[in-house]
């Protein structure tokens, strides 16, 4: 292979990038967020990659979750707030069944940028650039809104900034405190089945606080109970904003991507010969790798031979998504050239994107029952494999949106127009997004067999 830089991709084909028009402009802000500090730190994405490490050995769970897409006009602390707590109630429920840690990841402080099946854009006859989320140009349907605009990446920046500081300030300040577990149910989820349910859960661990301390074991003194880690992730789609955030870490004296703690390859993004993975080839961060129906085993193994040459534990993160009439034709294939080999994988499930339709009414969604089906699938096709599905990959958001249909709430076509809110896919909403940890859970329970740390073939 040929020698990595952090700008060597810019000697490969780079799909799904804007094509600047004022070339110095971009110059000009890249030089900018060059100066800029880190978003995060070298040693937070090293602990992420030990705690997916556990992982990949069936001795923990991964939860990824978070916007579709960011945006600038969406940006609040309470949206921020609603959205970690969201997390904070399913990390919990998944815990309570699995008996076993939970990786908190969010999809959140930096998922700007959109690929887009389709590079343009027409209404009522008039063609104009696809949106590419708001890092790259603006929603609004006109000639100069749909520009490229570089400056679009300092405001993505800044707002990422506050967004890391404010999680930061949620995991470790307090809010966290399993003795809070109660506050975490949101109104419009408390009087709902999953807010019942999520109760109920709550207050067994609120006994079991109690008799902790009766025995001096509290938040007071334990740092466990009182705080949790949080990381955060993105697409690393955008690669000259990548780029300038990318840096040498004088502790270890190794390369990381420090917009986020763990990025991924999207599906659309994960040629072995593209600028994406010749990026992320030499960065030490953990990555994802979006694995579609149209993913063949050889590329993944060329892949994984390029991405993680050491084979890393905790490094790779295999985040499949086909679709829950796909899954049970794809999936098996793609896990079995690794049954008996010491390639070091996490096993993830993204529900959301194989199962994208459009509604009667027109608006693009996604059903719950197809959604949970394609986790149920992924659950079973591991067991009866031998191989540890080990974590979930959702677009969701704790705001009570009303963008994929079914669930216990019953949302129908008519009802979507209600709380359509997404700039770009449609999310699970809060009631959504517990019901299926609930559900989840249940599987979990399944899981609870000893794994081995490498895949083996099911006796």
């Amino acid at each position: 292979m040929k020698k990595w830089s952090v700008n060597s991709w810019r000697n490969y084909e780079a799909k799904h990038l804007p094509e600047y028009p004022d070339v110095k402009k971009l110059e000009k802000t890249e030089d900018q967020l060059r100066s800029y500090p880190p978003l995060v730190f070298a040693g937070e994405a090293r602990d992420l990659k030990r705690n997916l490490a556990k992982v990949s050995e069936g001795k923990a769970f991964l939860l990824q979750g978070g916007d579709c897409a960011e945006s600038f006009d969406d940006f609040n602390a309470d949206y921020i707030r609603d959205t970690f707590k969201v997390l904070l109630q399913m990390s919990v429920t998944l815990t309570a069944a699995g008996n076993c840690p939970v990786v908190k990841v969010g999809r959140m402080a930096g998922q700007f940028a959109k690929p887009r099946s389709a590079p343009k854009e027409e209404i009522d006859g008039v063609e104009l650039d696809s949106y590419k989320g708001d890092i790259i140009n603006d929603m609004d349907f006109t000639e100069d809104a749909r520009v490229p605009d570089p400056d679009r990446m300092i405001k993505a920046y800044t707002q990422s900034a506050a967004t890391l500081n404010l999680l930061r300030a949620f995991a470790k300040g307090g809010f966290s405190d399993l003795n809070k577990v109660h506050q975490w149910n949101m109104g419009f989820v408390d009087e709902s089945p999953q807010g019942k349910k999520f109760r109920e859960l709550a207050n067994k661990i609120s006994d079991t606080l109690s008799f902790m301390e009766a025995i001096g074991i509290s938040s007071r003194n334990t740092k466990r109970l009182r705080s949790v880690d949080f990381f955060t992730s993105h697409e690393a789609l955008l690669l000259p904003y990548e780029e300038c955030l990318t840096r040498l870490d004088s502790t270890s004296g190794e390369v990381y991507d420090t917009s986020a703690h763990m990025v991924w390859i999207g599906d659309r993004t994960r040629q072995p010969d593209g600028a994406h993975v010749e990026f992320c080839r030499g960065i030490k961060n953990p990555i994802g790798i979006k694995c579609g129906p149209s993913l063949d085993p050889e590329e993944l193994k060329k892949l994984l031979d390029i991405l993680n040459p050491e084979n890393e534990a905790g490094k790779i993160t295999l985040i499949c998504r086909f679709g829950s009439e796909t899954i049970n034709e794809k999936l098996p294939k793609l896990i079995q050239p690794f049954l008996n080999s010491d390639h070091n994988l996490v096993w993830s499930c993204d529900p959301m994107h194989g199962n994208t339709m459009k509604a009667n009414s027109g608006f693009k969604t996604r059903p719950f029952e197809s959604v949970l089906k394609e986790v149920e699938t992924f659950f079973d096709i591991h067991h009866q494999m031998g191989t540890y599905p080990g974590g979930v990959h959702l677009e969701m958001t704790g705001q009570n949106v009303t963008e994929c249909i079914g669930g216990a709430q019953a949302i129908k076509d008519e009802d979507l127009s209600a709380r359509y809110h997404t700039h770009c896919d449609p999310r699970l909403n809060a009631n959504q997004a517990l019901e299926l940890a609930f559900l989840i859970s249940d599987k979990l329970r399944e899981s609870q067999e000893p794994h081995n740390s490498k895949i083996t073939i099911a006796k």
